[in-house]
């Protein structure tokens, strides 16, 4: 493994499996039908990533190592942005959401409550706006 994989974790598109996190695939466009229903009773947290770039990865990992928030209180998506451009563009335009990278999204009664990009990327902010 490389000094620039061991700081910033290679291009892999698979979240790190230690995580504290339930993830989610966001996969299917189909998806944020069910996300925009389920954040009527759960919260749910969609985190969109580019998995080459260095800068997504330590916002992503950041998040996952501060994420302290309950399975039962937020339901969390992952959504692979080099996979799945179409259901990012998807979500700017459902949610009104300007297109970043990496981002996170916060959804509520099918509305985009809270969301942030790159450094602004904070696992304690999210639990504060839930």
């Amino acid at each position: 493994m490389s000094f620039f994989d061991k700081m910033f974790g290679n291009n892999d598109s698979k979240v790190n499996s230690s995580s504290r996190i339930k993830w989610n695939n966001l996969t299917q466009l189909q998806q944020l039908d069910s996300i925009v229903e389920e954040s009527s009773d759960t919260p749910v947290l969609i985190f969109k990533h580019s998995t080459r770039c260095s800068i997504s990865r330590m916002a992503l990992k950041g998040f996952e190592r501060e994420y302290a928030i309950e399975e039962d209180d937020a339901k969390a998506y992952f959504l692979d942005l080099l996979a799945h451009r179409d259901i990012s563009n998807e979500i700017t335009s459902r949610f009104g959401v300007m297109h970043q990278s990496p981002q996170i999204l916060l959804i509520k009664n099918g509305e985009a409550v809270f969301y942030a990009s790159h450094s602004n990327i904070d696992a304690t902010t999210v639990k504060e706006k839930l």
